[in-house]
């Protein structure tokens, strides 16, 4: 017998994110009443090692973490488990073959919205970690579906999204909003048609500062939490 519908998020990286992942899940969510919501058991545990500084042979590896994190949702019934982190996804195949939950992959939801859409541009920017852009999960997959990705420069990272990214971590969101609308900016000037934010403190800091941009950006974790609403609706 199937157990019932319970998502486990795998949650704490960054904790507003997760805050705003919780969000999402509710507005994508068509509920009448309380009783028709997502039932969920979040795992918000920010002291998961960085998982930038770990990619970049600077820091400790969150594995042991996320495997802790991935077994209590285990434990605590989830049937399926939602992993906001884009980056954290480098430990996407581990946490995988550890968990009896299928994990639900933040790309692939992504990508599924891009080829359901009215207007799919020709041309992609990515916003993401370095370790997320060498990873390629995105790049090929738009490439799949004919669309070019463009990409940060090292410079770009290093003067607008990660300074940018850990503002908004210490909840300077302003700060960060306007270091990663530059990083927006730079990327349509270079051609872009849309934004994939493929970082979950991104939308959150751009939303900080108004920026116009939202009807021209995809958001991960937008489509990982619609994805999620949509095994809800089938499942209950």
């Amino acid at each position: 017998m199937a157990k019932p519908f319970l998502l486990g998020v795998l949650g704490g990286m960054g904790p507003l994110a997760t805050l705003d992942f919780q969000r999402r899940l509710l507005d994508a969510t068509p509920a009448q009443c309380d009783q028709q919501q997502i039932p969920m058991v979040v795992w918000n545990v920010p002291q998961i090692a960085d998982r930038q500084h770990a990619l970049a042979g600077t820091g400790p590896s969150p594995l042991p973490q996320l495997l802790y994190g991935i077994r209590m949702l285990n434990q605590a019934g989830a049937s399926h488990i939602a992993l906001p982190c884009n980056t954290a996804h480098h430990w996407y195949d581990a946490l995988s073959e550890a968990s009896d939950a299928p994990i639900l992959h933040i790309v692939d939801a992504t990508l599924e919205a891009i080829a359901q859409s009215a207007d799919k541009p020709s041309r992609v920017g990515i916003i993401a970690t370095k370790g997320t852009l060498e990873a390629g999960w995105y790049q090929q997959r738009l490439a799949a579906q004919g669309i070019e990705a463009l990409e940060p420069t090292a410079e770009e990272l290093t003067q607008w999204f990660v300074p940018g990214c850990y503002a908004v971590k210490r909840g300077a969101l302003v700060e960060g909003g306007t270091l990663l609308a530059r990083q927006a900016d730079a990327l349509f000037e270079r051609g872009a048609q849309k934004l994939v934010l493929a970082c979950t403190e991104v939308p959150v800091a751009l939303e900080a500062v108004n920026t116009p941009f939202h009807p021209l950006t995809y958001d991960p974790a937008q489509a990982l939490a619609e994805r999620c609403s949509q095994l809800w609706q089938i499942k209950r």
